[in-house]
């Protein structure tokens, strides 16, 4: 049985996460690993152990810990959410993969800033994930202005097995049967 990665890749409130969940549901031999929760239990557990400025190399170390243990004690398929990832980074946690056996889907949200801002608006999302920024408005005005997300994300030959962009919110449940139907094959 191949295994599959699903990446998915957007902006803040794109609906990675629920794309994540909603997948999820309708596949059993799939689950999600959402930073997201990685770093709320951090921030409610663990401040202290947070470092002070860079990367959040505490809340990469756990995430990575789930992964090894996902890849090696389960034959499941893993959707890696909340990828807010450079164009190099996105290049290593594929190869990750791929050395381990995997087919990746790769799963891009482009939905329009307009739409963000609306839906940022509207969430009652924790913040209890944040350690540099005070609102989801300011995590998207940070996205923006960095270029290097903003542009990075495209496929390159041999990277995946499937590339999907969801423009809009319509689109989640066709490339949701899309993807089940790549893994029914499998």
């Amino acid at each position: 049985m191949k295994r599959y990665v699903i990446l998915t890749v957007g902006k803040t409130h794109s609906g990675k996460s629920t794309f994540a969940r909603l997948l999820e549901e309708k596949q059993e031999d799939i689950f999600v690993i959402d930073q997201d929760n990685h770093a709320e239990f951090i921030n409610t557990h663990y401040k202290r152990l947070l470092p002070e400025e860079g990367p959040n190399t505490l809340k990469t170390a756990i995430t990575q810990s789930i992964v090894e243990y996902a890849v090696k004690n389960t034959d499941s398929h893993l959707i890696l959410c909340n990828s807010n990832l450079d164009r190099n980074s996105q290049s290593r946690v594929l190869e990750y993969y791929h050395r381990e056996g995997f087919q990746s889907i790769l799963v891009y949200f482009n939905l329009s800033d307009e739409l963000l801002h609306q839906r940022i608006a509207c969430s009652a999302r924790s913040t209890k994930i944040f350690r540099s920024a005070s609102t989801f408005t300011e995590v998207l005005n940070r996205q923006n202005q960095d270029s290097d997300r903003q542009n990075s994300f495209s496929s390159n030959k041999g990277e995946a097995v499937c590339l999907f962009t969801i423009g809009k919110p319509e689109d989640v449940p066709v490339v949701i049967d899309k993807i089940i139907e790549i893994l029914k094959f499998e």
